[in-house]
């Protein structure tokens, strides 16, 4: 009996783990596209100043 509830235990585990990977995404991230960048490029020379 305790063996049966340990197989079904390890059972359900490894299945909601398989539908949590291949399942259909749950992320409610906003469509919003690509953002252009709008902060200063690098330049080692400014950095080398401080």
């Amino acid at each position: 009996m305790a063996i049966t509830k340990m197989i079904a235990g390890v059972v359900q585990y490894v299945s909601e783990a398989f539908l949590r990977i291949f399942g259909p995404n749950d992320d409610a991230y906003p469509t919003i596209g690509v953002q252009p960048f709008t902060g200063d490029p690098y330049k080692k020379r400014t950095a080398e100043i401080w």
